[in-house]
């Protein structure tokens, strides 16, 4: 997959390219589905392609799934559905996933895909402000403590309030795993080193961070993957 480098080194946080290369050649793609490179690749090509999950951290959602036995979950952003597709292809195949994003001719892009891989079934896509299917979900009171896990990445002023809508949807033991946690690097760059273009993200990302490090309701890890991963696990 050495075509993609450079959509895979834009995401990265390593300091040294050969030492990501090593971990993407030696642990990441040589576990990823052939339905995922396909996607990757596709991806790839979009004028956005920073926007989908990196497979690094792609790879420890999958576990996370696996870890947990998730059945139900939700994705918050979904862009071309590389991480949709992963969560998909992990759960059972009576697994379902609620997946939420404003943007339905990105998903199109990879629904070709998905429906290659046999798990469109489990999908139920939503085309719609997250805010707003999240608060019709916490209507029915059956919704709230049935939810395995959920993925979010999307607009990051909303984080936090994203963030207390699903600590109700979701079981105890059950898992939150935001995207871009680390936003490029810049939340421990000056805001006069940052460029104009990531500052708004950089000040919702250092905020929602120390949010979550006070947030005792969840034990929570900030793991260097990708564009940086927060995983929340409910207490």
């Amino acid at each position: 997959m050495a075509s993609l480098s450079n959509f895979d080194d834009c995401k990265r946080l390593l300091q040294s390219q050969e030492l990501y290369e090593y971990v993407l050649e030696t642990a990441v793609y040589p576990r990823e589905p052939e339905v995922l490179k396909e996607l990757r690749a596709i991806t790839a090509n979009h004028p956005k392609s920073l926007m989908a999950t990196a497979p690094d951290a792609g790879q420890q959602i999958a576990l996370l799934l696996k870890m947990i036995n998730a059945k139900k979950t939700i994705e918050i952003g979904v862009f071309t559905g590389y991480s949709l597709l992963l969560t998909a292809l992990t759960i059972p195949q009576d697994g379902k996933i609620t997946a939420i994003d404003m943007n339905k001719d990105t998903y199109e892009m990879g629904l070709p895909v998905i429906k290659k891989a046999g798990v469109e079934h489990k999908i139920n896509f939503i085309q719609s402000p997250a805010l707003t299917v999240l608060d019709e979900l916490l209507e029915n009171h059956e919704n709230r403590g049935s939810f395995d896990f959920a993925f979010v990445d999307a607009d990051k002023v909303n984080y936090q309030k994203y963030h207390e809508r699903l600590w109700q949807l979701l079981k105890v033991g059950g898992i939150i795993v935001y995207d871009n946690t680390l936003w490029f690097g810049t939340v421990a760059m000056p805001e006069e080193s940052t460029k104009e273009e990531l500052k708004p993200g950089r000040l919702h990302t250092i905020e929602f961070n120390r949010f979550l490090a006070a947030d005792n309701r969840f034990q929570i890890s900030q793991v260097p993957l990708g564009d940086g991963i927060t995983i929340c696990r409910r207490l």
